[in-house]
């Protein structure tokens, strides 16, 4: 599991790009020997720019594996922190952070 994240600057407004790997299973899906792969997926995502929440997704099963994301982040500057982190359905989590350059 991991994030990649690129973040590009036109004028004031972010352009993001974030991949998340993730199996994001559903718990309708069965295993080869016929046992149900229990439920695991991505539940919320959040973005705080310097350290206000600019962007908050929640997510369900019907999300796909490896989910990719494209969004606008306005009146954003060079130098700006941003921090992505998502939770899923069994507790884990990653966050990952990257400056606008």
């Amino acid at each position: 599991m991991g994030m990649k994240v690129k973040v590009k600057l036109v004028g004031n407004e972010a352009k993001v790009k974030l991949l998340i790997r993730h199996p994001m299973e559903t718990g309708r899906r069965k295993d080869d020997s016929g046992k149900i792969i229990p439920a695991k997926y991505i539940q919320t995502l959040t973005c705080h720019a310097n350290d206000q929440l600019c962007f908050e997704s929640q997510f369900g099963t019907g999300v796909s594996k490896d989910p990719f994301l494209s969004f606008t982040l306005l009146n954003r500057k060079q130098g700006d922190k941003l921090k992505f982190k998502w939770v899923d359905t069994a507790g884990d989590s990653d966050e990952k952070e990257v400056v606008i350059k």
